[in-house]
């Protein structure tokens, strides 16, 4: 486990071995959600990396004909 602490800014850092393993880069934007006492940062995907990522979903069955 990394620990951090929050500065008298109200700011993180997010540890260099982290980064590192989520292929974070400076300027990234990230969603913060809030839910039962715990905070979670989720990182943005532009829609250009986004491009395909269902290619070979089989979507047949995945809703009903009448939710269209």
């Amino acid at each position: 486990m990394v620990k951090t602490r929050l500065s008298s800014k109200y700011q993180l850092v997010i540890p260099k071995e982290i980064r590192k393993v989520m292929g974070l880069r400076v300027g990234e934007d990230m969603t913060v959600l809030a839910k039962d006492g715990v905070i979670t940062l989720v990182p943005q995907q532009s829609l250009k990396n986004l491009k395909g990522f269902l290619k070979g979903f089989n979507y047949k069955g995945y809703r009903d004909e009448e939710d269209r």
